[in-house]
């Protein structure tokens, strides 16, 4: 055997799956289809690189949905303080600004990506950059190598940590669902999430200069109607995006695959009811609707209110049909927009599905099916929320994968 182990894709999980292998005497080698490693991790948080976060564990966990308690043993292996020990340990120091999301002091990707290069550099990581895994090759039941469009290279343990399909650009083609099928794996169905989404209402393009601070949204469909997010929302050509958009996306365009239109509501008014908003009317009636409503709204969203509920911009509460009086009141709650559509993997930063989690064992992230195939980060059907919990996660099992090895 030329390698104890070969690991493919070089994001956050693959370096971290690599590095833990070598600290523990493995010789490593690590396989990347890109001209330089780390290239979506260089990319993520707007080159920032949101790495985790400060929250405990089981609140953490919560964020990934049904499928949390997979990686439970991951993150209990290499918290989120244990990553800011180890970047430390490697020259990068982290901070939390706001108090919950950790970023290198740097602000800059590229901070981290040069200190874990030097790293795996230190550690005799071989790194070949430029090929492309083609096969996983095995007999029977055990691996014993990885076939490239070069030349085949042979180990008793090979990690896939290629990452989803989103952000294809950035090497993210989903290689590793042909390989991890190719070997007996199920892959479940593929969505593309943490992206933008287009709404049926032309009228958020008038919108495009606003931000709407701690916006609730929530899905009008009777099945989802627990279902919700709250952040803050940006207004686009075509539709909705910011991170309250980033978070709800995962939910929202599986339904896409079913039904043409998904209606939601959002409230754009710092969390108002009816009775609020019907309060904050009479209270205010000698003034003009419009200028009421520019007190908790922009003055182009209140505009916007107004059109819809049939409203000049001259006229006082006092003076207006019950009609518009209801209509205002209840889109002052609750504004009804309707999902068509996304921007598609070719924008998404995170993929929904992935290989079956059934089939791999959470305290070594080894495939029950394969012995020596081992599989971490975004490739698995995990997928969390935006603000440090993905890149996390991808440390995390990287780091239980390698050491387990």
């Amino acid at each position: 055997m030329q390698y104890d182990v070969i690991v493919i894709g070089s994001g956050g999980a693959g370096i971290m799956a690599a590095i833990a292998a070598a600290q523990n005497g493995k010789k490593v080698l690590l396989l990347e289809k890109l001209s330089t490693i780390g290239a979506k991790l260089k990319a993520s948080g707007g080159g920032k690189c949101n790495i985790t976060n400060t929250l405990k564990l089981n609140e953490f966990l919560q964020y990934f949905g049904k499928n949390g308690r997979f990686i439970r043993d991951a993150l209990t292996t290499f918290s989120s303080q244990d990553l800011r020990e180890f970047l430390k340990e490697i020259g990068v120091p982290t901070h939390a600004p706001d108090g919950f999301r950790v970023f290198p002091t740097t602000h800059n990707s590229s901070t981290i990506i040069e200190a874990l290069l030097q790293h795996l550099k230190k550690l005799n990581v071989e790194i070949k950059t430029n090929i492309s895994a083609t096969k996983i090759l095995h007999k029977t039941n055990h691996v014993y190598g990885v076939a490239t469009n070069q030349e085949d290279f042979f180990a008793p343990n090979v990690v896939i940590a290629t990452g989803g399909k989103g952000y294809p650009m950035l090497g993210t083609t989903g290689d590793g669902y042909t390989l991890a099928q190719e070997c007996g794996h199920t892959i479940t169905k593929l969505y593309p999430a943490m992206l933008p989404l287009h709404t049926k209402e032309q009228w958020v393009n008038r919108l495009r200069a606003n931000t709407i601070a701690k916006a609730t949204l929530k899905i009008d469909l009777k099945k989802y109607k627990k279902l919700k997010a709250v952040g803050d929302l940006i207004f686009t050509k075509n539709g909705l995006r910011g991170p309250v958009i980033l978070d709800f996306a995962r939910e929202i365009t599986p339904l896409l695959e079913t039904h043409k239109e998904i209606p939601i509501v959002a409230n754009l008014t710092q969390g108002m009811n009816e009775n609020d908003a019907l309060e904050l009317l009479k209270k205010n009636s000698h003034k003009t609707v419009f200028e009421t409503l520019t007190q908790v709204v922009p003055k182009e969203l209140a505009t916007i209110f107004c059109e819809l509920s049939n409203i000049t911009l001259e006229q006082k509460y006092k003076q207006l049909q019950g009609s518009s009086k209801e209509k205002l009141v209840k889109l002052l709650a609750w504004t009804p927009l309707t999902i068509i559509g996304d921007d598609g993997f070719e924008k998404a930063m995170v993929t929904r599905g992935g290989v079956n989690l059934k089939e791999i064992d959470p305290k070594t992230m080894q495939s029950k099916r394969i012995n020596g195939l081992y599989f971490c980060g975004e490739v698995l059907d995990i997928d969390g929320a935006c603000g440090g919990y993905n890149l996390q996660y991808c440390f995390s099992s990287g780091y239980l994968c390698g050491v387990n090895i």
